[in-house]
């Protein structure tokens, strides 16, 4: 199906001043237009808006039958069958890539002329074999079934521009190749890369003669028409371009979506179309007294501007014939009226305004395809122009309440609008008393305030967000306070609206720990110790495992602890220590961030490990976690109790758990050998802590785990002989290695008692 629009894809145009009728023409070069007329060819200089000037003429020295013009080195060749007969009995056939071999076509190429060096590089594919029959119904002329226009386009990538307009690289890399064939009535446009597909199908209005594919549009002329329709190049080639895209950080309208005609223009006995940069060619010949009267438009394609054109006819142009040169307008100017156009479908039909939005989008991601085509200001206008029209689309969807409505994320996010800017675009007013928030505006907040964005929204805006939410999504709402965009909301206007959830029946432990956390924001310890002491410490756990916000946050991609996480340090250790265990086992966070946490909520730099740190590491142990994880347990572990026995340093907060505690409640811990009861009892060593460090290190398993591992020396400086004791773990020595630890130990704690 085709859309029609009645926009304004020509710009200005001129006649050129050729001697001769014209038989052949072709665009090259950066501004030359050749024009052939039997043995003779003109050459004209094109340049923007300014008269066609004759730049030379040459002979050739037969008459020209086809005018084609390629830069050294490349060859332009596209062969072209042509069939005078039809047969009409047999089926339409439509075979693609390897199996188009099976049509039975016998295809020999010829050489001649061309260097032996070069034979080499040529080869033959087959594409794609299509049959056609005519409808045997009616009576069909053979022009009606006719092939014209057989056209392949290639897609290219090339080096960005830099800021001073130079370009990155000159090489080319070839993104899509599509190719494009015509019947009278309809086109056809296949795409070409890893597979042969089927893009779009054009049905003309009119009997077509001619038709020339560019990257952005698809020109046909008919006898008295010339007409622009949109093609889908441009999204395929972004799709074999980007991998990332029809993900959630990026998005492109479908290869599928109806084509649209943009503008049906008036032109009297046309001829033959060439395309050539921003210019496209047109042949004329018309009798002057067969010219039929100008057609009227249908209403649906009024138009909103004068088409007429003023034409500068030079005296030299005969009457009989022209050829002209349509000047297209810029990408960014076309993208802005139609920017303009599908404001008329903004708040009726939503589905023709993404179409229209859509095509715009195409129309400007085609121009910057090619980036060494473009001047540093054209290419910042362009990036401008699509930025803008992916807001345009976000704006859109988020309208809707359909299958496509997660497309709001994608192209809100490549509009590069910071939430605030996406929030103040909606339309807040209220219909007959209700608000209605569709899919895909809350999709796109919801997901927002999950990426823990570095934006924090004001007061008022937070508070749109938390009644969007209780209206939309009731569930959402405790997850949504929890979000560090959500910090500069009013704790009253929080606790409000949790309030209203428990009297509609959405109490859960996550209602609880969110009232919790905002009463603690409040200053009211009451109403927080309450709310805390309201559910056992294992649902208290799993709330915070369904909502890690709670207690972790990241800010500028570091973790910061909340207000919560700081008040559990001091008054409910354990259940912060159980909380963030229980991260870890679902695999909310990993280790090294849950050791940063820990170290970040007691204030403690990277070389120094806090008790509630040892704690955590301890837990792990007795969750019985992998044996990779426990090897680098054993070894923490152990570091740090040495570390503090050999430095007689106190552990900074009373531990969680005793040496007994973990010989009952972890296998890793052995039981303590009686001369450790002797040493500890005794009273040279007073210090509980030390006591319970060296309880804790005196184990089995842990110590052989962590031995077999590494190649330690452990030396000990005696105070009085300074003699110094070396043992290294080799092969089979690992037991007198473990005695020899016990030993230093002992000795070292005799020695400064």
């Amino acid at each position: 199906m085709v859309q029609l629009y009645n926009l304004h894809p020509f710009g200005s145009q001129q006649v050129v001043p050729c001697k001769l009728e014209p038989e052949r023409f072709c665009g090259g070069g950066r501004d030359a237009l050749f024009v052939a007329a039997g043995c003779k060819v003109e050459a004209f200089a094109v340049a923007g808006q300014e008269l066609c000037q004759p730049r030379c003429a040459f002979s050739t020295l037969g008459r020209v039958l086809r005018l084609a013009y390629s830069e050294a080195g490349i060859s332009n060749e596209i062969s072209q069958l042509e069939s005078d007969d039809f047969v009409i009995c047999q089926k339409p056939l439509e075979l693609l890539g390897e199996k188009s071999e099976q049509s039975g076509l016998s295809v020999t190429l010829e050489s001649t002329g061309l260097a032996d060096e070069k034979r080499k590089y040529s080869h033959f594919q087959h594409l794609l074999y299509r049959r056609f029959a005519p409808d045997i119904s009616s009576y069909v002329l053979s022009d009606d079934i006719k092939l014209h226009s057989l056209q392949l386009l290639p897609i290219y990538q090339t080096g960005s521009l830099t800021s001073d307009g130079k370009n990155l690289s000159q090489e080319k890399e070839l993104l899509s190749l599509f190719c494009f064939f015509s019947l009278p009535h309809v086109g056809y446009l296949y795409m070409v890369v890893k597979s042969v597909e089927l893009m779009s199908v054009y049905q003309y209005p009119e009997k077509s003669q001619q038709a020339v594919l560019t990257p952005q549009f698809l020109h046909v002329i008919t006898s008295n028409n010339l007409q622009c329709f949109t093609v889908r190049c441009s999204a395929a080639a972004a799709r074999e371009e980007d991998p990332y895209m029809d993900t959630t950080l990026k998005a492109c309208p479908p290869v599928s979506m109806d084509v649209c005609a943009l503008r049906i223009q008036l032109f009297i006995g046309l001829k033959a179309i060439c395309h050539f940069k921003n210019h496209i060619i047109l042949l004329t010949k018309a009798d002057p007294e067969a010219i039929p009267e100008r057609r009227q438009s249908p209403k649906r394609l009024l138009s909103r501007k004068d088409t007429s054109v003023k034409i500068k006819i030079p005296p030299v142009a005969e009457a009989g014939w022209n050829l002209y040169i349509v000047n297209t307008i810029s990408p960014v100017q076309l993208y802005k009226e139609m920017i303009d156009y599908s404001n008329t479908y903004k708040t009726v039909k939503t589905q023709s305004c993404i179409h229209l939005l859509s095509e715009a989008h195409l129309l400007v991601r085609a121009a910057l395809m090619d980036a060494s085509q473009l001047e540093p200001g054209e290419k910042a206008e362009l990036l401008e122009a699509f930025k803008e029209s992916c807001g345009h689309l976000g704006d859109c969807y988020s309208r809707l309440d359909s299958q496509h409505s997660h497309l709001t994320l994608p192209y809100y996010k490549m509009s590069g609008l910071s939430m605030a800017e996406v929030l103040a675009r909606m339309d807040w007013t209220v219909e007959d008393g209700l608000q209605k928030y569709e899919r895909g505006l809350i999709f796109y907040i919801n997901h927002s305030l999950y990426e823990n964005l570095d934006e924090e929204l004001s007061e008022e805006l937070a508070a749109k967000v938390v009644q969007m939410f209780y209206v939309a999504e009731p569930k959402q709402v405790p997850h949504i306070l929890c979000s560090p965009s959500m910090k500069n909301i009013n704790p009253l206007t929080a606790m409000s609206y949790l309030r209203k959830l428990d009297t509609s029946g959405f109490s859960s432990i996550l209602v609880t720990l969110t009232k919790a956390a905002v009463a603690l924001k409040m200053g009211d310890l009451d109403m927080h110790r309450n709310e805390m002491k309201s559910h056992s410490e294992m649902k208290l756990v799993c709330g915070f495992i369904l909502e890690p916000r709670l207690l972790i946050q990241q800010r500028k991609g570091q973790i910061v602890p909340t207000e919560l996480a700081l008040h559990l340090k001091e008054t409910q250790p354990g259940l912060l220590v159980a909380s963030v265990l229980g991260l870890q086992k679902n695999n909310k966070i990993g280790i090294e961030e849950a050791d940063s946490f820990f170290k970040m909520l007691c204030a403690k730099d990277e070389d120094t490990t806090p008790q509630l740190l040892v704690d955590f590491w301890e837990a792990q142990l007795v969750a019985c976690l992998p044996d990779v994880v426990l090897q680098e347990l054993f070894f923490k572990l152990t570091s740090q109790y040495i570390w503090r026995l050999s430095k007689r340093q106190p552990p900074d907060t009373t531990p969680l758990r005793t040496s007994e505690d973990l010989i009952n409640a972890c296998s890793h811990y052995g039981l303590i050998y009686p001369w450790v009861h002797i040493l500890i009892s005794s009273d040279s060593l007073a210090d509980k802590n030390y006591t319970e460090d060296l309880s804790k290190l005196q184990r089995r398993e842990a110590e052989e785990a962590i031995l077999l591992r590494l190649s330690l020396q452990v030396g000990l400086w005696c105070s009085q002989r300074r003699h110094y004791l070396c043992a290294s773990l080799k092969n089979n020595k690992r037991r007198f290695f473990l005695s020899l630890v016990s030993s230093t130990i002992v000795i070292q704690s005799l020695l400064r008692a």
